[in-house]
């Protein structure tokens, strides 16, 4: 029986990926900051999900919260970061930006150093991070969200550059999702809008093929394909 740990499983992608992960014979260990959330997801699977709050803006709190959760459930065989915000802020308000930096690169940075030594140290893992297709371009309307997902990309691809220089078993797979009707969309009803269930769905089967890169759901490799060619006269009339 395998162990996973999902960073920000609160609610949407994570708590779906949560319930996808347990219905596969997984040992779950779930944080976030809503403990109600998390608690209701133990009750189903009492055995099978261990619960810790966590907020990833507390950056001085995040490697021991890690080792306490990885202690208490013996191991760790997977890392899923699916923490992650974003603000819109065309006045460029610098504490909006500020917060988003906070979680989307310090957090994160944090949680995936830490369990790249963890794996390191234990000879496999694999380390998966949610990212966003908005990692491959700019954004006026919140310009914080998709520079931090890019670094997201990058960092992850160096991530996996430094594993595959030990010779082990450890990957990285970065899942760059279009949208997902989750809390973060705030209701918006966009074109090729995915339920988290559809999108959890398709990040499972990522992990289980151990896929570098993933886009959710896959028909958004055709807007990422047009995103990193479209002219920025062009993209300056969409975003």
């Amino acid at each position: 029986m395998q162990n996973a740990i999902i960073i920000g499983a609160s609610s949407g992608i994570g708590r779906s990926l949560a319930e996808i992960l347990v219905g596969k014979g997984y040992r779950v260990g779930v944080t976030g900051r809503r403990t109600d959330l998390l608690e209701s997801l133990r009750i189903l699977n009492p055995d099978k999900v261990f619960t810790l709050r966590m907020d990833v803006q507390d950056i001085e709190s995040l490697e021991s919260a890690c080792e306490a959760l990885t202690t208490e459930m013996g191991c760790i065989d997977l890392m899923v970061i699916s923490a992650g915000i974003g603000i819109p802020n065309r006045t460029l308000d610098f504490q909006k930006e500020h917060d988003v930096i906070r979680t989307n690169i310090l957090g994160f940075t944090c949680i995936a150093d830490w369990a790249m030594r963890r794996f390191q140290s234990q000879g496999h893992g694999h380390l998966v991070n949610i990212s966003s297709i908005a990692s491959l371009r700019g954004n006026g309307h919140a310009p914080s969200y998709n520079a931090t997902k890019a670094y997201q990309a990058n960092y992850l691809e160096g991530l996996r550059l430094n594993a595959d220089k030990t010779r082990l078993p450890i990957h990285v797979t970065d899942i760059r999702p279009g949208f997902v009707d989750t809390d973060m969309a705030k209701g918006m009803r966009m074109f090729w809008m995915s339920t988290p269930e559809k999108a959890a769905t398709q990040i499972a089967d990522a992990i289980q093929r151990k896929r570098r890169v993933a886009f959710v759901t896959r028909r958004w490799v055709l807007v990422a394909w047009l995103l990193q060619w479209i002219p920025y006269p062009l993209l300056r009339r969409v975003v």
